[in-house]
């Protein structure tokens, strides 16, 4: 269900890593848990953050939440697709729905991030089943 080739955090980001840069979105779980999106609050191009900052939201028909920053570094794209069409992160939140590109400057946080099969674990231990 969880792309391998991706890195999960436990606040249900996903990220991408090409290099130096990480495409990072929600995770299917974390979209699922909003209900629909109607809307998506990005960052503009040039902004910095910490890991574990918040960078931007998520509003849904039930909340609004926060989405973190896994790690540290540069925007360097925001998808913008996502201004006119919030839906896609309900339809598509792995492929179409990723919400930045960020140019990683302490690549040493990847090392505390889940793969795949450990996020899968960790949802599963937070269900209790």
């Amino acid at each position: 269900m969880y792309p391998e080739e991706n890195l999960y955090t436990k606040d249900h980001e996903w990220i991408h890593v090409e290099g130096d840069v990480g495409i990072v979105g929600i995770t299917d779980y974390a979209q699922h848990e909003l209900g629909d999106v109607v809307y998506v609050d990005l960052p503009e191009v040039g902004d910095t953050f910490e890991a574990s900052e918040p960078f931007g939201s998520v509003e849904s028909v039930k909340a609004v939440s926060e989405v973190f920053s896994p790690v540290s570094g540069e925007v360097l794209e925001v998808n913008t697709k996502l201004e006119e069409t919030p839906e896609l992160v309900n339809e598509s939140p792995h492929q179409k729905a990723w919400m930045i590109k960020i140019r990683i400057t302490n690549p040493d946080e990847l090392k505390e991030m889940l793969s795949a099969d450990e996020y899968e674990e960790y949802l599963q231990e937070q269900s209790g089943s």
